[in-house]
């Protein structure tokens, strides 16, 4: 192997030049890593649980990666408008699947921002709940219901 060809362990994980000799070596941060960072973050992990899922102490994430720390609160929206982003363009080549999953998570933003109207209105109401309804709110047409007082 030379010099400039990067070499990794088993985990992935880069291997600093001076592996072998005397001392720990030091941890080298990795666009992996801060990415990984980031999702855990998103999850809403704790400083302490993200270290261990790295191998590596509290004081060196903080030392290495304090900037994906410092937008923590951010990091939830940072990640779900990367997935949107990558469905959205999986639908553009032709995705169905990615499509129909980017719809159904707009809708739900949508929902969300509007208050349930929207998917109270694309829900489908049962059996019993659409009796229900009709039971408090008699229509002002009883011609229309006496077909179904027939059967």
């Amino acid at each position: 192997m030379t010099d400039f060809e990067a070499a990794f362990d088993l985990l992935g994980d880069p291997i600093p030049a001076n592996f072998g000799g005397r001392g720990r070596p030091p941890h080298v941060p990795t666009k992996e890593n801060r990415n990984k960072i980031m999702l855990l973050l998103a999850q809403g992990w704790v400083d302490k649980r993200i270290a261990g899922a790295l191998g590596i102490s509290e004081p060196t994430l903080r030392k290495h990666y304090f900037r994906e720390l410092k937008v923590r609160d951010l990091a939830r929206d940072r990640v779900e408008a990367i997935g949107l982003l990558s469905l959205w363009n999986m639908g553009r080549e032709g995705n169905v699947a990615a499509m129909k999953e980017y719809f159904r998570r707009h809708d739900t933003a949508i929902g969300d921002a509007f208050g349930d109207k929207v998917e109270d209105e694309k829900r489908k109401l049962g059996k019993k709940e659409r009796d229900r309804i009709e039971a408090n709110n008699p229509p002002d047409d009883w011609e229309a219901v006496a077909p179904r007082l027939a059967h």
